[in-house]
């Protein structure tokens, strides 16, 4: 991720941050995965949209969108045009 912009504000949804709370290996889960965002891995998405989201980062004006699958649903990570913040949601959340 652009050190100079960064991520902004990191939240989560109630449902995700509740399923968190209840099962450990998803919380892992999502550790990794955020992990991986943090790496510019933008997961379980299209080679379009994966290249979207280099050219976003790269020139700062547009949303980062990434997917991972879990064991409980697939997962969003989401970081707004302007860095200010960014977002874990499930994808049923969206």
């Amino acid at each position: 991720m652009n050190k100079s912009k960064g991520m902004g504000q990191l939240v989560m949804t109630r449902g995700l941050s509740d399923t968190i709370a209840d099962n450990t290996e998803f919380a892992k889960e999502i550790t990794k995965a955020f992990a991986r965002y943090q790496c510019q891995d933008w997961g379980d998405m299209c080679a379009e949209d994966k290249e979207s989201n280099d050219l976003a980062l790269a020139k700062g004006d547009a949303r980062i969108v990434a997917a991972y699958n879990t064991s409980c649903d697939k997962v969003y990570i989401i970081t707004e045009w302007d860095r200010s913040v960014t977002t874990i949601l499930f994808a049923s959340e969206y």
